[in-house]
């Protein structure tokens, strides 16, 4: 499985981005999607979760700002980001778990995309 983000920029702090994420290769594997991020000095930490069923998952500090979506048709996850802060920028990374159920919902992702960074300014 192959992803390639795209999407991230500079924006200035209540702006908007949308980040995609592109699937290729052994994608009929693929269970959950998600979105994580990580600042420099901090710990990579997930964004945003959506299951093969439709199921979301957001971090505390994105509820309500941000919107995770995929379309299996064409093999893509999106990461609508609303109202955005300086303490959004990092690089964001897509990932996607082909485990079981049980596996992705313990978030253990198996393929990494190279990450998108977005920078907010204040």
């Amino acid at each position: 499985v192959q992803l390639v983000e795209s999407g991230g920029g500079l924006v200035q702090a209540g702006g908007s981005l949308r980040l995609s994420c592109a699937a290729s290769g052994s994608i009929f594997s693929i269970n959950a999607m998600g979105w994580y991020r990580q600042a420099p000095g901090n710990e990579r930490e997930l964004v945003a979760s959506i299951s093969s069923g439709g199921s979301t998952y957001y971090a505390d500090s994105v509820k309500g700002r941000f919107t995770i979506s995929r379309d299996n048709a064409k093999n893509t996850l999106s990461l609508q980001m609303s109202s955005l802060k300086p303490e959004d920028t990092a690089m964001y990374y897509c990932a996607a778990c082909i485990g079981s159920d049980y596996e992705c919902d313990l978030f253990e992702y198996d393929y990494w995309g190279q990450g998108t960074q977005v920078s907010v300014s204040s």
